[in-house]
């Protein structure tokens, strides 16, 4: 890994640079006259100074550059599924599988999303989780017995592994993941 200094910001970069070697690059300038190698995913904004007046003296406050992330395809989004496709990504899946069933007039469903969201991105290559909505998707809510909203059931070989019924912490869906990987 190789690190960029920029005034007080440090960055760590994958091997993108020439070299995993090479010292950290300082830059001093206030615009973007620093010659930084090309890559992609992030790009630098100039840094801009603000003047203040005061009655001794004016004087400029430095800003600190910034960097946007333009990377492509970072996020991972919990896929909705339906009746039609449920065989092929749940049942048939070679990777453990978490469902969210839902609905959208469901509150406790509403404060599970971010937690289910969090878990896909933790998780992500060694589980794959969709969540279903129970108002669009009757047949297969009543087929795994769902009577109450937010329900994550865990698939593994096309079985039902575990059911967690209810918005509850985290750490309690990490566990019940964790027997089945």
């Amino acid at each position: 890994m190789a690190t960029v200094q920029l005034q007080s910001l440090t960055l760590t970069r994958s091997s993108t640079l020439p070299s995993l070697t090479s010292p950290p690059i300082p830059v001093t300038a206030r615009r973007n006259s620093a010659a930084l190698p090309s890559y992609s995913g992030l790009r630098l904004r100039a840094t801009v100074g603000i003047v203040f007046s005061t009655r001794a003296a004016s004087r400029t406050a430095p800003r600190g550059g910034r960097i946007a992330c333009e990377a492509q395809n970072t996020t991972v989004e919990v896929t909705a599924i339906t009746d039609g496709n449920w065989q092929s990504l749940v049942l048939e899946a070679d990777t453990p599988v978490l469902v969210e069933f839902w609905a959208p007039w469901c509150g406790p469903c509403r404060m599970i999303h971010p937690i289910i969201d969090e878990l896909a991105k933790e998780y992500v290559g060694k589980l794959k989780c969709y969540k279903l909505n129970t108002d669009e998707s009757p047949s297969t809510a009543s087929r795994y017995g769902i009577r109450s909203i937010p329900t994550v059931i865990i698939f593994k070989n096309g079985e039902k592994k575990d059911t967690v019924i209810g918005a509850v912490p985290k750490t309690t869906l990490t566990s019940s993941i964790e027997k089945f990987l």
